[in-house]
């Protein structure tokens, strides 16, 4: 039995949801994506300075030693602050990430040390192993995208502050109709503060947005009727 979904991604993970809507429509009712849109050429990274944060955390072992300076609860710490602001991470050449924000710098004021201490606890059991390997250290395994296109409505929500806006090709493939020639039934909204946290800055503006989606597109109906059948279909088996 397959159920038809609508999915949901956040910044790389917008990646996978993009590729499982092009992969099988058949079982996706619709893609929402916060932070990422889709038809970016991965290559444009290169065009940035080598401090560039993605270039150096694809490097193996050049983040682990410098997050092994500090404990996960400072590394955490100065992500949130760095990813915050409107300015893209990058270091000077006899710098290293973790030092564009010390102890003195403070927290986004909608992100609070208890919530500090809830994720940091999730990587002191985890690591940023894996966080590292996918998506820095895969991205080049990304295929083109060539002539992909939707037939799956898409909605992207952005961070008008956000600062991915600045990475090069980010903010064309939004604004020039580059994206729509992949999602023809495409929606984008712009929340004017937003940075690249936005779910986290504004949650009941974000997830009001999800939800309307959801609630005025007509193919949820139709996810719900076919759920609701095979439901009973199920009911009437036992």
């Amino acid at each position: 039995m397959e159920y038809e979904a609508f999915l949901v991604g956040k910044d790389f993970g917008a990646m996978p949801a993009y590729s499982f809507a092009l992969c099988h429509p058949n079982r996706t009712c619709g893609v929402m994506c916060l932070g990422i849109p889709f038809g970016v050429n991965s290559s444009s990274l290169n065009t940035l300075p080598e401090g560039f944060y993605i270039l150096r955390w694809a490097q193996p072992g050049r983040a682990e030693a410098d997050f092994g300076k500090y404990d996960i609860r400072r590394v955490v710490r100065t992500i949130y602050i760095l990813f915050s602001r409107n300015e893209i991470p990058i270091a000077k050449e006899d710098q290293e990430i973790m030092d564009l924000a010390d102890l003195s710098t403070p927290l986004p004021e909608w992100f609070s040390e208890e919530d500090l201490d809830v994720y940091s606890s999730l990587y002191e059991k985890s690591g940023f192993r894996y966080p590292l390997q996918m998506p820095y250290r895969s991205m080049h395994q990304n295929k083109p995208i060539g002539d992909a296109k939707f037939q799956v409505p898409v909605f992207v929500v952005m961070g008008e502050k956000d600062y991915v806006f600045k990475i090069p090709g980010i903010e064309s493939v939004m604004k020039d109709g580059s994206m729509e020639k992949h999602a023809p039934d495409l929606k984008i909204t712009y929340i004017p503060e937003g940075c690249h946290f936005v779910q986290e800055q504004f949650p009941e503006l974000v997830n009001e947005l999800l939800l309307s989606f959801l609630k005025d597109h007509p193919m949820a109906d139709r996810a719900a009727a076919t759920f609701v059948n095979e439901l009973e279909f199920d009911v009437q088996q036992q």
